[in-house]
């Protein structure tokens, strides 16, 4: 079944959509998740290539995407020399989401639908990307991918996801 042109994502309290909604100016996507750049091949160094990135993505009432806020709050390497200290990068990420969605007047968590969207930050793909993961051979798009956070989404296209 082909991708929709608005596609529903669920709000579950306590899990990866936690953080979705709608707000005064329309409806949000936020997260807090790590990536890797593209072309990225794991190897020594790893830890300072994996970053923990806080995302803030706006939509209108239809589900057009309008900006985004990404924010990185640090590396893996860096987690790992202070993970428990209240400058650790998660601590930071923490902080930096709780005060965007703060920002956000008129906020309620709630189930939203958007669109198809795409942008490279630092080497770094986000967005709700429509994929083709059938076996068939006409090639039509029948996924959407959130990137980075790999929620995928498909038929019949009622908000729930996949990891």
């Amino acid at each position: 079944m082909a991708v929709p042109e608005i596609i529903p994502i669920a709000h579950e309290s306590d899990y990866r959509t936690s953080t979705i909604g709608r707000f005064r100016g329309g409806q949000f996507l936020a997260s807090v998740t790590y990536a890797f750049p593209g072309g990225f091949v794991m190897g020594d160094g790893w830890e300072e290539q994996k970053r923990l990135f806080v995302v803030l993505h706006k939509f209108d009432h239809d589900g057009h995407h309008q900006e985004s806020d990404i924010w990185c709050a640090g590396t893996w390497a860096e987690q790992t020399k202070r993970p428990h200290d209240e400058r650790s990068v998660i601590a930071r990420a923490d902080a930096r989401l709780a005060a965007v969605l703060a920002s956000l007047p008129e906020r309620e968590y709630c189930d939203i639908a958007i669109q198809p969207f795409q942008l490279t930050v630092d080497g770094v793909v986000f967005g709700l990307i429509t994929e083709c993961h059938a076996e068939d051979e006409d090639g039509e798009h029948d996924w959407a991918e959130l990137y980075p956070d790999r929620l995928g989404f498909s038929a019949p296209w009622n908000g729930e996801y996949d990891t």
